[in-house]
């Protein structure tokens, strides 16, 4: 028999340590917390070990919810801030980048034609370049643009300067529009 479980239900079996009730919080967000995880980690493989690591922190620390706020986002935070130390941990200095070849060229818009516009966008295209980012510029895109955290949040979270954080937001926005527009231009040919 199959039973119906309730978010807060969840919740408090999860406080209780009920397996049961871990296993239902972990099908119920797991889909939406790895696509979190997919966000800052390119590799499918490592974003699954990384959700695996933030269901543990969630478990270990579902006592100090408070209910202030919704779950999710509690949740999602700690799946973010885990995601952020896979990249610490697996890159040595991966936020400072001022390489110049990080800063390609973009064509001005007029080499498109005063028509050029993208309208709408598959989720999928999207994504494929968001990948594409450093680790550096994919991390401040999504913390910014995804989590909504202001570039102060974001210089905390990362260990870096506000400006290191709005000039990898910038150089990652130049190096996402290129992309984009490359890959409109094969399609349009």
């Amino acid at each position: 028999m199959k039973q119906n479980w309730e978010l807060e239900d969840i919740i408090e079996g999860c406080k209780s340590s009920d397996r049961r009730a871990q296993e239902q919080l972990f099908k119920k967000f797991y889909g939406k917390m790895l696509v979190v995880c997919q966000r800052y980690i390119r590799d499918k493989d490592s974003a699954q070990e990384v959700l695996q690591e933030g269901f543990i922190k969630v478990f270990e620390h579902i006592k100090g919810y408070d209910k202030k706020g919704s779950f999710e986002g509690w949740m999602r935070r700690i799946i973010v801030n885990c995601a952020i130390d896979s990249i610490r941990k697996s890159k040595k200095d991966w936020v400072l980048s001022d390489n110049d070849n990080d800063f390609k060229y973009i064509p001005e818009e007029d080499e498109f034609g005063e028509d050029w516009e993208i309208t709408t966008l598959k989720a999928e295209v999207a994504l494929e370049a968001i990948n594409k980012l450093s680790p550096a510029y994919k991390a401040v895109f999504n913390l910014y643009v995804m989590e909504e955290f202001t570039h102060k949040e974001i210089a905390q979270i990362l260990e870096i300067s506000e400006g290191t954080s709005k000039s990898n937001l910038a150089k990652a926005k130049m190096n996402l529009q290129n992309y984009l527009k490359q890959k409109f231009i094969k399609i349009a040919q």
